[in-house]
């Protein structure tokens, strides 16, 4: 299970709290990582009590109502609300995960939520996810080829040719897999992470797609791929059910067995 890690250099002091409002009997203690770069001073952890009769039941729910109702400043991603654009991705009871997706009664004590770990903070629950976006445009993740499409339809593949996709096409981009992964984290200048290289294997392993062997010249790197120890971390944290670490997997059974 990957946990929330701190930069160096950096404590966490005691925060505000905000309790709930007089009369609510189903309280929940919501411990929520804040840090604001331009105030100057260090993390905190305020503590926000929410009455769970009067909120929705996931923990997306919960960060909303903090901040439309109780504080304002508090700063998140989210957008669909449906598990579909991997915005609200964040750390909650120290598994990444999608804040959308999350039931607040899965989490069995006070509700602990911090951003995406051993990732640059913008501010507060905000990640900087500029590296990793970068990383993902380095492995071209579109359709490349050279035949010109057919006239009158689309390019075609078989059923069998479409299934492999089946695992691949679903990930959405929220970074769960690779901000739980170590040697992302040790590694992640040069080290691509498993969402990306699932991605590089999604147009890989795409029998439209005419350029597999230059993706596969591209990621034949001591660092790029094979940094990954197939630790697992990003096939237990994916909240989308996938499995990025069989198609890194994949990538080096292409890369040992291919004839150059």
């Amino acid at each position: 299970m990957a946990t929330f890690t701190l930069p160096k250099n950096s404590t966490i002091t005691k925060g505000k709290h905000f309790p709930a409002p007089a009369g609510a009997k189903n309280v929940r203690a919501f411990k929520i990582y804040r840090w604001d770069p331009d105030s100057g001073e260090n993390p905190r952890t305020d503590t926000y009590d929410i009455d769970l009769d009067q909120c929705g039941p996931m923990v997306l729910d919960a960060l909303i109502k903090i901040k439309n109702e109780v504080d304002s400043t508090l700063t998140f991603r989210r957008s669909c609300r449906e598990g579909i654009c991997g915005s609200c991705s964040m750390n909650i009871d120290g598994l990444n995960t999608l804040a959308c997706l999350k039931p607040i009664e899965d989490v069995k004590a006070e509700v602990r939520i911090h951003p995406l770990p051993h990732m640059p903070v913008v501010k507060d629950l905000v990640p900087d996810l500029s590296q990793i976006y970068a990383q993902l445009r380095s492995v071209e993740p579109w359709l490349k080829a050279d035949t010109p499409p057919p006239p009158d339809g689309e390019r075609l593949q078989s059923k069998e040719e479409r299934a492999k996709l089946d695992g691949l096409w679903e990930c959405i981009l929220c970074f769960c897999c690779s901000t739980a992964c170590p040697s992302y984290w040790w590694n992640g200048d040069r080290y691509l992470g498993p969402a990306v290289l699932l991605q590089a294997y999604r147009w890989i392993a795409d029998s439209r797609d005419e350029h597999t062997g230059d993706r596969l010249d591209a990621l034949e790197d001591p660092f790029k791929l094979y940094r990954c120890h197939t630790i697992m971390n990003c096939t237990r944290t994916c909240p989308k059910g996938l499995n990025p670490a069989q198609a890194i997997g994949d990538i080096k059974k292409m890369l040992a067995e291919r004839v150059v």
